[in-house]
């Protein structure tokens, strides 16, 4: 999958996706309409066929030219949704299957847009309990209702009047700040390099919160990028119809978005527009997986996940007809070889041992 230059890339990530105005608002739907143009040009081939129920029949292919009767799998975020929808059509053939950061296979684009949205807000919540701890804390004390009415008013500012950043071709806006704020809300050992990174800002010096950004989109130091953006696009598009058909929808969903996340909601609906202008019609659905007669399936998660809500691996659980959910109550995206000890011995006796962890254990 490739999509856009590293240059049009540059200018892509820098799009205000929170517009203000009717030519804010042009200029982002101009923007998606580009990227999609971009994939269409460049993959066109494969397009049509990079959906998960490709990659699950793919994947059964390599068991099969390895020898494998069974498929033992360690699937993380998007990769959990592979799994299941893997065991749902090979069930069979599941041996020791661990999905760490579930996604919820029964949601719709704009529920799971939505969900994740509430997730990040849940994850940077936690941030900003410890940052008001911190004596560094850029964003001063109190409750995390004061810290993040504080990082919405830092967002204004940069929104209004980007600060350099050290890449005179790409200051720091609203746009490349959310996006950093976000990528440190994946693993709270980079919550010390957020507090630095906006105090940094804050005075004036963006190139710590771009350095985060450019670490989420997989940017290179020659300022060219890794296909993620492009291969997550296409996968997702195809997967599910699109969660917005168009800007009014948009509007109209807004409200909600800004309930589930008052930080983050209105960006991250307005991100959620990305499929409507995709080359290639979806062939996919939201649907219950069951993957009836599989093995043992232990879903993992994490209480303040941001990118894939606690609740959605309650749900996978439960839709699995074998399926045992394993609780990590902790911050960060995914459990498994992050530092817990409870954690990775249950996943590992199952993995090695096959004695899968009591459904309900929470470590």
């Amino acid at each position: 999958m490739e999509c856009l230059t590293g240059p049009a890339m540059d200018r892509f990530t820098q799009v205000d996706q929170t517009p203000d105005d009717p030519a804010e608002r042009a200029k982002l739907v101009a923007a998606f309409k580009e990227f999609a143009a971009g994939c269409e040009t460049r993959s066109k081939r494969v397009l049509p066929h990079v959906s998960t129920v490709d990659a699950a029949r793919d994947m059964d292919v390599l068991r099969a030219v390895l020898g494998d009767e069974k498929l033992n799998y360690v699937g993380a975020s998007y990769g959990t949704f592979l799994g299941a929808t893997y065991a749902d059509l090979f069930p069979a053939r599941v041996g020791r299957v661990v999905l760490d950061g579930a996604m919820d296979p029964s949601r719709s684009s704009l529920d799971l847009n939505r969900d994740q949205t509430a997730g990040f807000e849940t994850a940077f919540r936690s941030f900003a309990k410890d940052c008001a701890k911190q004596a560094d804390c850029p964003l001063g004390r109190g409750g995390p209702d004061a810290v993040a009415q504080r990082l919405k008013e830092f967002f204004r500012k940069v929104d209004a009047q980007p600060v350099p950043s050290g890449d005179p071709a790409r200051p720091l806006g609203e746009a490349l700040a959310t996006t950093g704020v976000i990528a440190a809300l994946y693993d709270e050992s980079a919550w010390p390099q957020l507090r630095e990174a906006l105090t940094g800002a804050m005075d004036g010096d963006g190139a710590g919160l771009l350095a985060l950004a450019d670490s989420y989109y997989e940017r290179e130091a020659d300022g060219s990028y890794a296909n993620l953006m492009y291969a997550n696009a296409a996968v997702n598009c195809l997967d599910q119809p699109p969660a917005f058909g168009g800007p009014e929808a948009v509007d109209a969903a807004l409200p909600s978005f800004e309930k589930a996340s008052p930080v983050f909601g209105a960006g991250l609906a307005w991100a959620s527009l990305n499929c409507a202008y995709w080359p290639v019609k979806a062939t996919g659905a939201a649907k219950p997986l069951k993957a009836a007669g599989a093995a043992p399936i232990v879903v993992v998660g994490t209480t303040r996940d941001p990118a894939t809500p606690y609740k959605w691996a309650q749900a996978l659980a439960g839709q699995l007809e074998s399926g045992t959910l394993l609780t990590y109550d902790g911050d960060g995206h995914t459990a498994y070889g992050r530092g817990s000890d409870c954690v990775d011995t249950a996943i590992n006796r199952y993995l090695l041992q096959g004695q899968p962890p009591t459904d309900g254990k929470r470590c």
